[in-house]
């Protein structure tokens, strides 16, 4: 063999050989960076809520979230990978919830939880997400205490701030009785807190003649709240803060009416539900003012909504035994799609720091099931999930819903 042969093999060798190099490289630049849940083809997260117990109405939660990642899936997943989604029950009760978390975290082994549910679950495995720096993302509940990106930066909260709703109502009173003398039923817990001080300091800080005359409290073992109400309504107030839930805002809203009191009624937007309302009688809620932000999706207005159309479509494929007018199975479906845009959002980079960097720049991202006008608000400094809100008055068979929003 010739030198001259030896020679060009060699190149044709080396430059051969500089291609795969350089296919590596390329590859390897492109390739993903991935934390424990995460691959080249798969993302896991989580989330525990009650599929049983007392609160399993609110199972539908995962249920529809289950349904929401199978039809991305079917599309070809987030970025080309597919979203493996283990929604967990823990029955509304703290130790079962720390058990299911623990169990996600440390042997499914997800990237990030979100959606999971209620403030006092969540509170029994905030610290151990956050020691562990896992996302604690859209939770369903309105705890003040998730807005503290200094302390607890891997939490957020899905749902209005409790002391957002708080203030935005306290604005609203002072819009529309100046003169206004406030009595407020609270319940006795860090939930009845949450409301009063920030409702109580915007009228204060108002420095006008509106101010709380009365104020009382119930505990939730209380069977009744009648001497309560009636306390209430003898103190001469105009203006009535029902800071309660479930049982007790049923029978508040009757016991109101039985007493022939007319205040300005303002309820708090986790007591609106219907079966709340029809328990008290329809037309004993008439005239309730709360807050909203959520379409309403058993109203005939929505009916030709693209994302309401788009959440009938899976309903009807995937959730048949589901009624159409499910609301909590629609705000099932707009925290999925935001969980998906966070994930979208990460690109090839899917470390749980970086879900948290896109979670917390969430700010200004209009979710599926979100009133026109309403996104969230999230920024990595400030943990509010939504500051933006419609005002609601009950008229007796449905809500009218305030022409603009309400920002903070």
């Amino acid at each position: 063999m010739s030198k001259r042969t030896i020679n060009r093999r060699f190149f044709i060798a080396t430059a051969a050989a500089s291609v795969a190099l350089g296919g590596s490289i390329r590859r390897a630049s492109a390739a993903g960076k991935y934390d424990a849940g995460a691959s080249d083809t798969e993302i896991k997260i989580g989330q525990t809520i009650p599929h049983s117990g007392p609160g399993s109405l609110y199972g539908v939660l995962g249920r529809t979230g289950s349904a929401y990642f199978d039809m991305l899936n079917e599309k070809g997943g987030i970025n080309g990978r597919k979203i493996t989604f283990l929604t967990m029950d823990d029955a509304y009760s703290a130790p079962k919830c720390v058990e299911a978390t623990r169990r996600l975290v440390e042997q499914d082994e997800v990237l990030a939880l979100y959606g999971s549910l209620g403030t006092a679950p969540q509170t029994a495995v905030h610290k151990y997400l956050n020691g562990k720096g896992v996302p604690q993302l859209l939770l369903n509940t309105g705890a003040s205490k998730w807005n503290d990106p200094k302390t607890y930066k891997w939490t957020t909260a899905g749902l209005p701030l409790y002391p957002t709703e708080a203030r935005i109502l306290a604005r609203h009173v002072l819009n529309v009785k100046p003169n206004a003398n406030v009595g407020i039923l609270y319940q006795n817990d860090d939930f009845g807190r949450d409301f009063l001080g920030p409702f109580k300091k915007v009228l204060a800080d108002a420095g006008g003649n509106a101010k709380v005359i009365m104020e009382t409290t119930y505990d939730l073992t209380d069977p009744t709240i009648d001497s309560q109400l009636i306390n209430l309504s003898k103190s001469g107030a105009d203006v009535f803060y029902n800071i309660t839930t479930g049982k007790a805002t049923s029978q508040s809203i009757r016991k109101v009416a039985e007493l022939g009191w007319k205040p300005l009624h303002l309820l708090s937007a986790g007591s609106t539900g219907r079966s709340i309302l029809n328990a008290a009688g329809l037309e004993n809620a008439a005239g309730i003012a709360a807050i909203s932000y959520i379409k309403d999706i058993g109203a005939p207005r929505w009916a030709s909504d693209p994302d309401v159309m788009a959440f009938e479509a899976l309903r009807k494929k995937s959730l048949p035994t589901i009624d159409p007018d499910n609301s909590i199975a629609f705000a099932g479906y707009g925290q999925a799609a935001t969980m998906a845009e966070i994930l979208r959002r990460c690109g090839n980079e899917l470390t749980r720091a970086n879900v948290m960097q896109q979670a917390a720049t969430l700010g200004g991202f209009h979710a599926p099931h979100f009133l026109d006008g309403v996104t969230y608000s999230y920024k990595p400094d400030d943990y509010t999930s939504i500051g933006t809100l419609y005002i609601q008055i009950f008229n007796g068979k449905d809500w009218d819903i305030s022409d603009k929003p309400v920002s903070e």
